[in-house]
């Protein structure tokens, strides 16, 4: 039953990294299942793992195992076929990719069952898309300088998201030579009300930026930037070449995480007199366990009813939410003591997005 569950969680992400375009890893996946059914070396791979709830990810922490091996060179009959290091994915000649990929399991298990007691650290710099706008609303009711505190930041990088340029039809925000370029930000014209902000706040100043995560990464050290150049993609140029900027910023833009659960970390805010307190996270919560996020939520109602116009809070977040049938991602804003407001959406990587109210 664990054997044939493992199999099945493979093939849910399988079916995700195709709908969100990786032909590369949704190949990998389909042969990765098939090889955890029929007992082979992914199976070992995965052992421990296969009761996993859904959220720990064990197909990504597989593949991002499989990925750094290619980036430090211990898998080079496997680099020939990962564009992230310069090869080719043939769809229409898969075997000799999936064979070489089986090979690298095998040879270098004992690297891998490392990496799956790692949670997935994407740290995905295009969901600051989300972030921006959803800062530039709050700015408008509260033009205060701000401090900014993210739930779940894994290394930080969006911490550092105001020094991000947003770009699509008619719209740019942001600093004209930023390292980061979020093309493609909205489908079309961003909403009236983004345009209005950014034409309003070209510029935003965050005099504090601080995050928490259970496992932070230095994004500063070669192995804290392996780590996460390994869980992206590596068939996903663009979102390589966002994150190698993001690495960059990160070197020039202070910012601290600390390892704490968000709950206690949120305890220890307070609002401050002349600035606009800024609390936000992206699909973070999926990996918070319900009787935590209980307690996270009293922080952020401690926070929004102590809110004043002298002293500003607001809660920015782009999580799944179920709509009918559906899971969307989706933008919501909290001003102070006011009602959420539900703002854009997009797919789980932040572009392009959506506006979906005012």
């Amino acid at each position: 039953m664990s054997q044939e569950r493992a199999a099945v969680m493979v093939e849910h992400q399988a079916r995700g990294c195709a709908s969100l375009g990786s032909p590369l890893y949704a190949f990998l996946l389909e042969r990765v299942a098939q090889d955890v059914r029929a007992g082979g070396p992914c199976l070992d791979a995965l052992a421990g793992y296969e009761d996993a709830p859904g959220p720990d990810a064990i197909a990504l922490r597989l593949l991002g195992g499989v990925h750094a091996l290619v980036l430090t060179g211990r898998a080079p009959d496997l680099a020939v076929h990962y564009p992230s290091m310069g090869g080719v994915f043939d769809p229409d000649l898969p075997d000799a990719c999936w064979h070489a990929f089986r090979a690298a399991v095998v040879s270098e298990m004992a690297w891998v069952r490392d990496w799956m007691t790692r949670p997935p650290q994407t740290n995905e710099v295009g969901r600051a898309n989300l972030l921006i706008a959803g800062l530039l609303r709050a700015v408008r009711t509260g033009p205060l300088p701000v401090r900014l505190f993210e739930l779940g930041s894994s290394a930080g990088l969006n911490l550092r998201a105001d020094h991000f340029r947003c770009v699509s039809e008619g719209f740019d925000w942001g600093p004209a030579d930023s390292p980061v370029v979020l093309d493609d930000s909205w489908r079309g014209a961003p909403p009236a009300w983004l345009a209005k902000a950014a034409a309003e706040h070209p510029v935003l100043t965050v005099v504090e930026r601080r995050g928490c995560d259970l496992t932070p990464i230095d994004p500063l050290s070669p192995d804290g930037a392996l780590a996460l150049r390994a869980y992206v993609w590596p068939d996903q140029a663009a979102r390589a070449a966002r994150l190698e900027g993001a690495l960059r910023l990160a070197a020039r833009v202070p910012a601290e995480v600390d390892a704490i659960g968000a709950a206690d970390f949120l305890a220890r805010v307070r609002l401050e007199p002349g600035t606009l307190t800024v609390v936000w996270h992206s699909i973070m919560r999926q990996y918070v366990p319900a009787a935590e996020w209980e307690r996270v939520e009293h922080e952020l109602d401690r926070l929004a009813a102590a809110s004043t116009a002298e002293a500003g809070f607001a809660h920015v977040s782009f999580e799944p939410r179920r709509v009918g049938d559906e899971h969307r991602f989706r933008l919501a804003v909290r001003l102070g003591g006011a009602a959420e407001t539900v703002l854009a959406e997009a797919r789980p990587h932040g572009l392009p997005a959506r506006g979906i109210s005012a």
